[in-house]
């Protein structure tokens, strides 16, 4: 290991400790198993605190700042593993061996050419789309150029399926739960549930070669329209780079430094998946109506493109280019605290400790930013504002730096625009997405949760005419 690779290792080693020391006096989470519905929680606006499903994909607990994927904490992952074992571990439910890594890799590798979608894309006004209209594009022409899903012959078929609604349960009863999913399948007497039917079914609508197209697809799909945006034209994906690597190499068109694709590499781990948020839960609303994973991916690209889900790094350069210099900061925290405002890139509606990623992001972009004296004087401005919002508020409000706060300036250090930062986060989170997805189709039940109507009920109906 090089010396640059051997002070990435370190710097993650040294978040992990920090994290562990911070966080050892906080109670231990229970040790995880199944629940028997229905489930007793506390539900608030936008289905917060709502319990949804069970899953052994991801786990956060904001109180230890944790971030676990399928068992493994985003430290132990971050400083021994890669995005393309990640993607096979969040998918598979284990970490592969060195054929089946390998057998991953090249699949990954050889899905990433896709000429004839990126030609049906070149016909479209790219130039006037943002990255991520051209992704929700992009995902479109895949499914058109991969599948038969349009055909009819290519939907599934429902004639095993007991119910696809719960429309028929009345929508004035109280909701209790139930044990067994409202959309399953038939089965013979004596034969287990995951039968092959079922399988087949599920396959048909989210397999798993698919979300492996989808995971290689989206970074090229980005890649492109990134190139496209600035009259260049795009590049396809060197066989000696790693996933990390071809990804920096298909936007900028140079071969990375081994610490830039490393750095990457650590940034779509931290990226990949975090719990039900609003992009996961889109594509898993999707997905449960047996639309197909194509379909399901292009919500959440879409969930994701809200400003109030992706986009908060951006908001935090621009926030770090108003401050200016590292003497602005504490008379701008005091205004923004004055005046109640939000401080972009702080807080968490999950985590009441640092966020791990963030405590891992922090310090990578300190070991890029020597090499630009310009994000060098951010990454300053950047730290000191951690410093004060922590002194000011952190110990008392524990609001802490988020992921966001550090993940703009880290894509900026490796040349990449701001209209990628976004897009960056679906290219991560599609492997998320997918595993999230396929996982719920296994015992699927289409989410159909319920309004709490405050409206009128006994209005009398006056014609038109005899309205004022």
């Amino acid at each position: 290991m090089n010396s640059g690779l051997n002070n990435i290792h370190n710097i993650i080693k040294t978040a992990s400790a920090e994290a562990l020391a911070e966080t050892a006096n906080e109670p231990e989470p229970e040790t995880p198993r199944k629940k028997e519905w229905p489930i007793d929680c506390v539900v608030g606006p936008g289905l917060e605190g709502a319990i949804a499903c069970q899953s052994k994909v991801g786990y956060v607990n904001g109180t230890k700042g944790w971030l676990v994927y399928r068992g493994y904490n985003i430290f132990d992952l971050c400083a021994h593993s890669t995005y393309e074992e990640v993607c096979y571990l969040l998918l598979n439910g284990c970490l592969p061996n060195r054929t089946q890594l390998a057998d991953f890799k090249q699949k990954l590798f050889e899905y990433s050419f896709m000429n004839n979608v990126l030609r049906r894309l070149m016909g479209f006004d790219i130039e006037k789309m943002s990255v991520m209209g051209a992704l929700r594009l992009g995902i479109n022409l895949m499914r058109t150029e991969f599948s038969d899903f349009d055909l009819i012959e290519g939907l599934p078929s429902l004639s095993d399926a007991i119910a696809a609604d719960e429309d028929s349960i009345p929508m004035d009863a109280i909701p209790f739960g139930e044990k067994h999913a409202t959309f399953e399948f038939k089965m013979k007497k004596g034969r287990k549930r995951k039968t092959h039917k079922i399988e087949r079914q599920v396959d048909k609508i989210s397999s798993y070669d698919t979300a492996i197209q989808l995971i290689a697809g989206v970074s090229t799909i980005i890649a492109a329209a990134s190139r496209l945006h600035q009259n260049r034209f795009p590049l396809e994906p060197h066989p000696d780079l790693s996933f990390a690597g071809n990804l920096i190499y298909m936007i900028t068109g140079r071969r990375p430094s081994p610490a830039e694709e490393r750095i990457i590499d650590i940034s779509l781990i931290c990226h990949a998946d975090h719990g039900m948020n609003a992009s996961t839960f889109a594509t898993m609303v999707v997905a449960s109506t047996l639309a197909d994973i194509y379909f399901s991916v292009g919500a959440g690209v879409s969930a994701l493109s809200g400003p109030l889900h992706g986009g908060a790094n951006l908001d935090v350069v621009k926030q770090l280019r108003q401050i200016g210099r590292v003497e602005n900061v504490g008379k701008w925290v005091d205004e923004k605290l004055s005046q109640k405002n939000k401080i972009s890139g702080f807080g968490h509606r999950v985590y009441r400790s640092y966020d791990p990623r963030a405590r891992i992001l922090g310090p990578l972009v300190g070991h890029l930013a020597d090499e630009s004296s310009r994000i060098a004087s951010l990454y300053e401005v950047a730290k000191e504002l951690e410093r004060t919002v922590a002194q000011k508020v952190g110990a008392e409000k524990k609001i802490f730096p988020n992921v966001d706060f550090y993940s703009g300036l880290l894509y900026s250090c490796i040349g990449f625009d701001e209209e990628l930062f976004t897009p960056m986060f679906a290219a991560s989170r599609i492997a998320g997405w997918t595993a999230r997805a396929i996982e719920y189709l296994e015992n699927n039940r289409i989410f159909r949760p319920r309004a709490l109507y405050i409206g009128e009920l006994r209005n009398t109906y006056i014609p038109v005419e005899n309205r004022d």
